[in-house]
């Protein structure tokens, strides 16, 4: 902090200890206000122009340092100026008044605000960016809410201070309009309760309500402006309630919320239902990480006390399990499934040709247009195959990603995984473990780099135990082919280094699916993902998204939680809208062991200034683990600073994804460890793990001079 803001901080914080060290505040009581108000109004007929100067200095002075006392003054000006004059006189005073608390917050507090609070900071300018003034007008409304804070907060935004004083001064007239005919009726009022007469009760109501109805109105404003070109092609009768696109997580839930509640929907999907979960991603590799945590155990055979124990590895078969997993899961994803629960289901591919119509192509070349209320966009997302030098030349036999890897019919002697977040380190591990030589390469310096760096060590450890040689800091440059053989150069340390490949697997992330769907000529924003507010509505609010393609996760348990907003939103959503909740989202790595998380973990929470404890249990003192021998891992839990809230929780260990659902649970209806302490878990489980996390915490929190008066009380008692 420079010296000027110093120097001004110091003398506001002097004006304010002097305001409570003399007890101004005395004079700001309503007592005080209606013994004076005789001689305040016969100076003010004496002296109009000084006794209207000193009110405005006041209470400007009164507003700018946030101290008690405007509301009585507004009373004041009422009793003294009349409801013309003294509406007049306090509205521009408390919006100029407003504004220099405001610009004192933004040159003074902004820097060590933003320091501490960055990312949340960074959402509320997103808002103000979105709904500019009418954010805070909406705020300014309703006149029992603090505006001190709101004043404070605004400075710490991007707004310009010139839209805050005048959104300030029109957002605050209705309010100040009743407090100042209030103090019109000053003789009548005994207590600042006696400020909701009947008639002034009715009004107060009307201004909690009215931001409401204003917001119906600039939604009804903003939304014809939106319409407007394409005005003239609503239809006056639509055929669907709804269309989805795409039969992913989000899209099939989303058109089974809307078949429930009886809506008239049309599900969309150009390739296979169940989109890439199914297809392609959580149920392919589970089933391929089962098999190759079964063929470690049976080489690790002597840890259960089976001396001897072989297999042979048929690749093929490996994957045809794998394909009639898929098979066996399908029906619950099926066409007709949805069809029996009510779902139109169209196979095509969709294209959105305005508003309230998608055309539909068939693979036959049929063409048909549907028109429809609203409409959710559910496409997915698909690997992102970076721009390597080379990379094309190798040929697409020989360069998979987690969408094509499941075509292979022999395993591969040599293996290369760029990428080691979650998708990398599994399918390494995997196929490691089934006996390919894996190397796995990541720019970055450490392996699962959203984790704690205990967490990304042990992941680390746990690959490399399994043969997995890891590559870290090592950028890929470009691919090379000579004849049949294969390679890619990385680089770590000004050197580069060549490695041969048979198969080369692209997991460095996936990227939204959003073209081809009409995004661009409806001028529909999009970024790596559909830009959407809170509620996922689009540019048009009876477009929505919802799954990876709306983001800001890519699991399938946020998509399918994503659906019921969307679902909701884009059928009642002109009646009541609802935002999308994303403080308790939890996800899983299943390498061996696992690793689970919920909530903040060490490093976010050092990053975002979060205050935190940590309770730490080891799965290694666990009786289950024990007799699993699968000892090892860990449960920490992040709370409150003296509090047994619990902020995040991250898990290492065997079924740590199932073992996360408690703490899961416990975040998303406020409960605290000591309740997970006093509920039973079966023994022997791996459940039990969570409790003695639990137990750790208590320990660590007893109350220590308590218990010495109880040693006290049982050695009296003993004589």
């Amino acid at each position: 902090m420079n010296r000027r803001k110093l120097i001004l901080l110091l003398a506001l914080l002097a004006a304010v200890i002097a305001f409570f060290a003399l007890d101004l505040g005395r004079f700001f009581t309503l007592d005080y206000v209606k013994q004076a108000q005789g001689e305040f109004a016969a100076l003010y007929a004496a002296r109009p122009v000084l006794v209207v100067g000193g009110f405005f200095a006041v209470y400007v002075a009164v507003t700018a340092l946030s101290v008690p006392g405007a509301a009585i003054l507004t009373l004041l000006g009422g009793a003294i100026f009349g409801l013309l004059w003294g509406t007049v006189i306090v509205s521009f005073a408390s919006s100029l008044g407003a504004t220099l608390a405001m610009l004192f917050a933004r040159y003074v507090l902004r820097d060590s605000v933003k320091a501490r609070f960055g990312s949340r900071l960074a959402d509320i300018d997103k808002g103000i960016e979105r709904d500019g003034a009418f954010y805070l007008f909406t705020l300014r409304l309703v006149p029992v809410f603090p505006f001190f804070v709101i004043n404070l907060l605004m400075g710490l935004t991007t707004m310009k201070a010139a839209t805050f004083y005048g959104v300030s001064q029109l957002g605050m007239l209705a309010g100040t309009i009743v407090y100042v005919y209030a103090g019109t009726q000053l003789a009548q009022i005994d207590s600042l309760r006696g400020i909701v007469s009947p008639g002034l009760a009715t009004a107060l109501v009307l201004l909690g309500v009215f931001p409401l109805l204003a917001k119906k109105v600039v939604d009804f404003i903003q939304a014809r402006k939106v319409y407007a070109p394409w005005a003239a092609r609503k239809p006056k009768q639509f055929d669907r309630n709804m269309v989805v696109i795409g039969a992913g997580a989000a899209g099939l839930v989303t058109s089974y919320i809307a078949a429930v509640v009886k809506a008239k929907v049309t599900l969309v999907e150009a390739h296979k239902m169940g989109g890439d979960c199914l297809n392609y991603g959580c149920v392919p590799s589970k089933a391929l990480i089962k098999t190759a945590t079964l063929a470690r155990n049976i080489r690790h055979s002597a840890d259960y006390g089976i001396a001897e124990a072989s297999y042979r590895l048929d690749f093929a078969q490996v994957m045809d399990r794998i394909a009639q997993v898929i098979r066996d899961i399908e029906p619950h994803d099926s066409i007709e499934r949805y069809t029996g629960l009510g779902v139109d289901v169209q196979i095509g591919r969709a294209k959105i040709i305005d508003p309230w119509r998608v055309q539909i192509t068939h693979d036959d070349g049929r063409v048909q247009v549907l028109t429809t209320r609203s409409i959710v966009i559910a496409t997915g997302a698909a690997p992102f195959i970076p721009p390597l030098p080379g990379l094309a030349e190798i040929g697409p036999e020989f360069v998979r990603t987690s969408d094509t890897l499941w075509g292979l019919r022999e395993l591969p002697q040599r293996l290369v995984v760029l990428g080691g977040g979650p998708i990398g380190c599994e399918l390494s591990q995997a196929f490691a473990r089934l006996g390919a030589q894996v190397t796995q390469i990541e720019q970055a310096p450490r392996l699962l780099g959203r984790e704690d760096d205990d967490v990304s060590a042990f992941a680390l450890q746990a690959l490399q135990a399994d043969g997995v040689n890891v590559l870290l800091q090592h950028k890929a440059l470009r691919c090379e082919r000579v004849g049949d053989d294969k390679f890619i150069v990385v680089e770590a340390g000004g050197a580069e280094q060549r490695i041969a490949f048979d198969q080369l697997l692209c997991a460095v992330g996936r990227a939204a699916r959003l073209s081809g769907f009409g995004l661009e000529e409806l001028g529909i924003p999009v970024g790596k993902t559909v830009q959407t507010d809170e509620a996922l509505r689009t540019k048009f609010p009876n477009i929505l998204a919802a799954g990876d393609v709306a983001g800001p996760y890519q699991f399938t348990h946020v998509a399918a939680h994503q659906a019921w907003y969307a679902a909701v939103n884009g059928l009642f959503g002109g009646f009541k809208t609802f935002k999308a909740d994303y403080r308790v989202i939890p996800a899983a790595t299943f390498i061996d062991p696992e690793v689970a998380r919920v909530g903040l973990n060490e490093a976010e929470a050092k990053a975002q200034n979060v205050a935190y404890e940590v309770t730490r249990y080891g799965i290694d003192d666990l009786d289950r683990a024990i007799a699993d021998s699968t000892a090892h891992g860990w449960v920490k839990v992040l709370t409150v600073p003296g509090k047994d809230t619990i902020l995040g929780v991250t898990i290492v260990g065997a079924h740590a994804g199932d073992l996360l659902a408690e703490y899961v649970l416990a975040m998303k209806h406020g409960l605290g460890l000591n309740k997970i302490l006093s509920t039973i878990h079966t023994y022997p489980t791996m459940a039990e793990a969570n409790k003695y996390a639990a137990g750790e915490w208590k320990r660590a929190h007893q109350p220590v001079a308590l218990l010495r008066w109880v040693e006290r009380f049982h050695a009296w008692r003993r004589g």
